[in-house]
């Protein structure tokens, strides 16, 4: 490997600057990203005076060249000497940011906003800021657009009348003829009035706001929501009614759909910004209309977040706002007819138990909650499913547990395996909250159907689930009930099922400890050595080694190790091969 780098490191100069002019790409993609290397071995002043012009001499290529070019050249300051130099690198990557390729435009322009910290204030109004104002002022969209993300990283250390310059050039992109520079700038207004003095945010940036809200273009009227949401922080309160509200309000009922889902996924966030006050007068309704809208996407956006809104009600009067405005939409939204909607919901509902308390829980979220355990859409009846806790600290689970059981064994035998795997992932954690005998009696068997199931990862999981009902429910329980019903499997005229015995010792040897193993699982173990299929005979192996260390010396010695030396000279290759990693494997320590 060292030899690797050494030739790397003497790698001739003039082949790597060659390759930046082969005409395959790939060898060009690889030329660039050992830009450094060259660099380096140019040293500074002629990386200054003979690489970057070449480079910028030779930005007409394939888009995955030039973006490793984009992101190479921001982190090329020391290589060009230094912060003093770093203006150097502002050719190319001018070039950079006006090509036709959006994701190389995003990349120069993150690579100008990341060396513009190392200008000096001196530097960044030679050089920086004249970039800037060359972009926005450019014939073509890509190059005024990459303006719109260079404004705020320069305008906070420049003097008073570059900033008005810099003011005005944002003002004339948030009103350009293309409606790409328009989208742009809206996506940087909130980034931008952070930068700006509150004077300035009042007079440029709420008029800016107000325009980009009410543009022709709805992808432009979407992204100035998240701006009004940045600039509703910044604001004063007693401004906010009067500056923001009436755009944010009219945003809430655009005509768009896009334009109302992204307020309703911005809800959160608006709240808030806003504070208490106006949630209660203008955000509330707006929800309500948002949780009844006619686009299912809405609905579903603003059903996400119900219980985030809900949390961050003033203390006061939480709960009457809850019963009286939110919860009748959320009965509603319980029976939708778009399987989103009921799936989006069933994530968050359960978090309302605990805002609203036991009674106002068993009175009117509990009847929910069963009618989603009924669902039709497994993703409904697995999300409640995956949400207990929540309920269970505020009632306990058994209200549900007579709904829950038809629910989970639905699932349990879901046609989709994913769904069949998501339900045991939570088993552990219904087992822990249901008890022993309630699992026992219902859902033990359902454990051990997974473990003979057709897909593999199903009886993995399945595998790992017993392990953690184990250590949830003990060592003699699983004595009882787990290890006689995993130990039958060893007879299966499958052998995938053989197998999965094999698996499952593995998995509940260590939680089981030592007794269990030895006089239960062990011979079993030992007794599938003499297999018919060599698939099962390596995994016997490889049992051997796992379950070693929880064994005692004397038994490693007079069982273990004269089956491995048997596996050991196996006719089949792989089967040799585990029995000899077993016996020089570390459980060998304690039996050599």
């Amino acid at each position: 490997m060292a030899g690797a780098d050494s030739d790397d490191s003497l790698y001739p100069i003039a082949v790597l600057i060659d390759e930046l002019r082969n005409e395959d790409v790939q060898l060009r993609l690889n030329s660039i990203k050992k830009l450094s290397t060259i660099a380096l071995a140019l040293g500074v002043e002629r990386t200054r005076t003979e690489l970057l012009p070449f480079l910028t001499d030779t930005i007409y290529d394939e888009d995955e060249v030039l973006l490793a070019l984009a992101e190479q050249l921001g982190n090329f300051t020391m290589l060009v000497g230094g912060p003093e130099y770093v203006h150097c690198l502002l050719p190319p990557l001018e070039s950079l940011a006006t090509v036709e390729e959006t994701v190389v435009r995003d990349k120069a322009v993150e690579s100008l906003r990341k060396i513009s910290h190392e200008h000096s204030p001196v530097d960044l109004e030679v050089h920086f800021e004249p970039l800037v104002k060359r972009l926005a002022s450019g014939d073509w969209f890509t190059s005024r657009t990459s303006a719109c993300g260079l404004f705020s990283v320069c305008y906070p250390r420049v003097s008073s009348t570059v900033k008005a310059e810099i003011r005005q050039h944002f003002r004339t992109l948030c009103s350009d003829d293309t409606p790409m520079v328009r989208r742009a700038a809206a996506s940087k207004l909130g980034e931008f009035a952070k930068v700006l003095e509150l004077e300035y945010v009042k007079s440029d940036i709420i008029s800016l706001f107000t325009a980009l809200a009410s543009d022709e273009q709805d992808s432009v009227r979407l992204l100035a929501v998240e701006a009004g949401v940045s600039i509703a922080t910044l604001l004063p309160q007693e401004d906010l009614e009067a500056l923001v509200m009436p755009t944010l309000r009219q945003a809430a009922e655009d005509k768009s759909w896009r334009v109302r889902y992204m307020v309703a996924d911005k809800f959160s966030d608006l709240q808030k910004a806003v504070g208490p006050e106006i949630t209660k007068n203008d955000l509330v309704p707006a929800f309500q209309n948002l949780l009844k809208d006619c686009e299912a996407e809405v609905r579903a956006a603003a059903a996400n977040k119900v219980k985030e809104f809900c949390e961050n009600l003033p203390e006061d009067s939480r709960e009457t706002i809850i019963m009286t405005h939110i919860l009748p939409c959320v009965k509603e939204l319980v029976s939708d007819t778009n399987q989103h909607v009921k799936s989006a919901l069933a994530s968050v509902i359960m978090g309302l138990s605990t805002i609203l308390g036991k009674d106002n829980t068993i009175e009117h979220l509990l009847p929910l909650f069963l009618a989603q355990l009924k669902d039709e859409c497994p993703e409904v009846r697995l999300n409640i499913i995956s949400n207990l806790d929540c309920v269970n600290e505020v009632i306990g689970i058994r209200q549900l547990s007579q709904s829950l059981l038809p629910a989970i064994v639905e699932l349990a035998e879901d046609a989709k395996w994913r769904v069949r795997l998501a339900i045991i992932e939570y088993m552990p954690l219904l087992a822990g909250q249901l008890g022993v005998e309630f699992f026992d009696e219902k859902l033990n068997s359902l454990c051990m159907a997974w473990l003979v199931d057709h897909v593999y990862a199903i009886r993995e999981a399945a595998t790992c689930n017993l392990m953690k009902l184990v250590e949830k429910f003990g060592a003699e329980w699983a004595q009882n009930t787990i290890v006689p019903k995993v130990l039958g499997m060893a007879n299966d005229p499958n052998y995938l099922h053989r197998m999965t015995t094999l698996f499952c010792i593995n998995a509940l040897s260590e939680v089981c400890g030592q007794e269990i193993t030895t006089k239960h699982m062990l011979p079993v173990v030992l007794k599938m050595s003499n297999d018919q299929v060599a698939n099962v005979r390596f995994n016997v192996a490889k049992s051997l080694q796992k379950i070693g260390p929880v064994l005692d010396s004397s038994c490693l010695q007079t069982e273990v190790k004269p089956v491995l030396e048997k596996l050991a000279s196996d006719q089949d290759m792989d089967v040799k091969y585990f029995a000899q990693e077993a016996i020089s494997g570390e459980f060998c320590n304690c039996c050599s």
